[in-house]
């Protein structure tokens, strides 16, 4: 695994994309960075074994290098399906393709995925069980959001699961505040400098715009979803279900 030293190396002030450079250091800086991470790709297998039907279309939506579409395959337990991993960078893709190609080529799973090179908000959800967005709405505007997730609920079969996973902010100011210094310890501890977590925040400022649990949970309601809940929260990172 290469290690992330990209806010070491910059010192401008160039915004977050999701570039060759970013992608060869991938898997680093989201273990480094993002909290309960692991504990959510785990989940999306148990999630996929429990609720993905036999022949029906399971989404990874900004798939990345594709760790959710992997734990989604190995979950899945029932014949006839598929999964469309979805990301719009370029390098990412041309990443995900070599591992789902090993991953074919070391385990020959059942179920066939396909990666493509796509603005999500493009994609036609159709028949689906599992949709999965892995911290990937919060790099779409706002009222993209709302459409983005109407058109997934429009797409899921009934009992379909939404697996939604998201940085958020507090409504409780002095929360905010407290919850922020833990992640930025959280990132300390595995071995970032102050000067790349300042660096990397002002990269990510107004590409990577959060909002609260409440702001997602009125999201999904309204766009029909049954039921939602937050199954896991690591400072302000959260993981949220929705069931059709």
């Amino acid at each position: 695994m290469t290690t992330d030293k990209i806010y070491e190396k910059h010192t401008d002030e160039r915004p977050f994309r999701f570039n060759e450079e970013v992608a060869s250091v991938f898997p680093d800086m989201l273990r480094r960075s993002i909290p309960g991470y692991s504990a959510t790709i785990e989940a999306i297998g148990s999630l996929a074994a429990r609720y993905v039907r036999s022949n029906t279309h399971c989404y990874d939506l900004g798939c990345s290098l594709g760790a959710a579409t992997i734990a989604m395959r190995q979950g899945i337990k029932v014949p006839g399906c598929r999964i469309v991993a979805v990301d719009t960078a370029p390098a990412m893709i041309t990443r995900c393709k070599a591992i789902m190609a090993e991953d074919d080529r070391r385990f020959s799973p059942p179920t066939p995925v396909d990666v493509i090179e796509a603005d999500i908000r493009n994609i036609e959800i159709a028949n689906a069980s599992m949709v999965v967005l892995n911290y990937t709405l919060q790099f779409l505007t706002v009222d993209d959001r709302d459409v983005l997730i109407q058109a997934i609920h429009h797409g899921m079969n009934d009992g379909g699961l939404l697996v939604l996973s998201e940085k958020v902010v507090d409504e409780n100011a002095e929360m905010e505040r407290l919850l922020v210094d833990l992640h930025h310890e959280h990132k300390r501890r595995n071995d970032y400098s102050s000067l790349e977590i300042s660096r990397k925040r002002a990269a990510l400022e107004n590409v990577l715009v959060p909002e609260t649990v409440g702001a997602h949970r009125r999201r999904l309601t309204a766009a029909g979803f049954r039921h939602v809940a937050v199954w896991l929260r690591y400072f302000n990172f959260v993981s949220i279900v929705a069931i059709k």
